[in-house]
């Protein structure tokens, strides 16, 4: 099947402009090509654009498809074949509004990346680590303080495991290689959703970290950490880490080594103020709620910093359970500090280069996948028209496939 896109204003991400009347060609699942002439095919299924915006399809650069809830102990309870029903959910949802690929970054595995290749689960593009990477303690030990058993079964589901010591991490890491994994993911620092640490604790001795980073770059992949503090940050980058994720604590000298490094920034705001507005109605322990205000104002500082100082950031949101029907407000969340282009930009070109898969997806170029959104008006101009897909996201096109449709 060949489908053909008429008269549409395509977006190039990279120059932040639109080129109005183009027609753009899709064969088996890419881009043929793009034309400003007409292209003659009788066996096409022709899209009238009428000049709306047709642009690369969204990426969210973090996010965990198999938390149906921000409880991760019960998470940790649930059946197996329950969370991946809920994953199919959740990301069926995640697809409706745009995103094409995503970056699950705990959780998700080869299992679920497989059913949505396969078109089993209705669902976006999803790169994914496996388990992340926790020290007893750390932000993926979920068990409560009275609590010493843990069950390691690899198919409970759960967003981390547990690994002590270099030979025990350098194995974790090993085996989710062997399982496929896009990258491997540490915790690096504290969280909320962590009964027993703090925000501002370290994770993983320098030697583990650099183990996990070895592994990784051994396999042609790279490492992600879960860091808040300036000091996790440096310390992460200064090993050899290339994703910080949130970052919300991060100083100047931090914001500028990462820029130093050529690494990148995943702030993931939408998730900070979805947990105040409703996290523990919707699964987060009470107790655990007060380290919100810890990270919730000065992560939009970060971003601003990070911004004037030419960091490159991705897009994510980093959200869980119900939640996760604000996954375009981190648009809205960013907006006041960084100009319309450059989000454009964290949610699909940046996205694609920080998974190493710009060759792939990220722009409407020849030869990519034709992952594709059709919205009304300009989102260079108006940012908002990507957060309103009731009334704005026209057409959704996932590897070719036209997944929802108001044209």
């Amino acid at each position: 099947m060949i489908t053909i896109f008429e008269n549409a204003s395509v977006l190039d991400v990279e120059a932040g402009t639109l080129l109005p009347d183009r027609h753009l060609v899709v064969e088996d699942g890419r881009i043929r090509e793009i034309t400003e002439a007409p292209v003659a095919a009788s066996d096409a299924r022709r899209i009238d654009v009428a000049g709306r915006t047709l642009m690369p399809g969204l990426v969210d650069s973090h996010v965990h498809v198999t938390a149906y809830s921000a409880n991760f102990t019960e998470l940790q309870r649930t059946p197996p074949s329950y969370v991946s029903a809920a994953a199919a959910s959740i990301m069926g949802g995640m697809l409706d509004r745009g995103f094409t690929t995503v970056r699950d970054v705990g959780g998700a595995d080869f299992g679920l990346a497989r059913a949505v290749r396969e078109g089993l689960i209705r669902g976006p593009r999803l790169i994914y680590g496996g388990k992340a990477l926790s020290p007893t303690g750390g932000h993926g030990d979920v068990r409560p303080a009275g609590i010493d058993a843990h069950d390691q079964a690899y198919n409970q589901p759960g967003l981390g495991c547990i690994v002590d010591g270099v030979p025990a991490v350098r194995k974790a890491a090993r085996q989710e290689i062997r399982r496929g994994a896009h990258h491997l993911k540490i915790m690096g620092n504290g969280g909320i959703s962590s009964p027993t640490d703090r925000i501002s604790s370290d994770q993983f001795s320098e030697e583990e970290i650099a183990a996990v980073v070895e592994e990784a770059e051994m396999a042609n992949l790279y490492v992600v950490v879960h860091a808040y503090t300036a000091r996790a940050i440096k310390r992460s980058l200064k090993l050899g880490v290339r994703s910080i994720e949130h970052g919300n604590l991060a100083d100047q000298d931090a914001i500028a080594m990462i820029k130093e490094r050529d690494a990148f920034l995943v702030p993931t705001l939408a998730t900070y103020r979805a947990l105040k507005d409703e996290g523990v109605e919707a699964g987060l322990p009470a107790e655990l709620a007060a380290k919100i205000d810890d990270v919730l104002d000065a992560g939009i500082n970060a971003v601003e910093m990070a911004h004037r100082a030419g960091v490159t950031m991705a897009y994510g949101t980093d959200l869980l359970g119900a939640m996760h029907r604000r996954q375009l407000s981190e648009f809205s969340l960013r907006s006041g500090v960084v100009p319309a282009a450059d989000l454009v930009r964290a949610a699909t070109i940046n996205g694609a280069k920080l998974m190493r898969m710009e060759d792939e997806f990220g722009q409407v170029k020849a030869g990519l996948s034709a992952d594709l959104i059709v919205v009304e008006g300009n989102p260079i101009e108006d940012i908002t028209v990507l957060t309103k897909p009731d009334t704005h996201l026209k057409l959704v096109m996932a590897r070719g496939t036209v997944t929802r449709s108001a044209l």
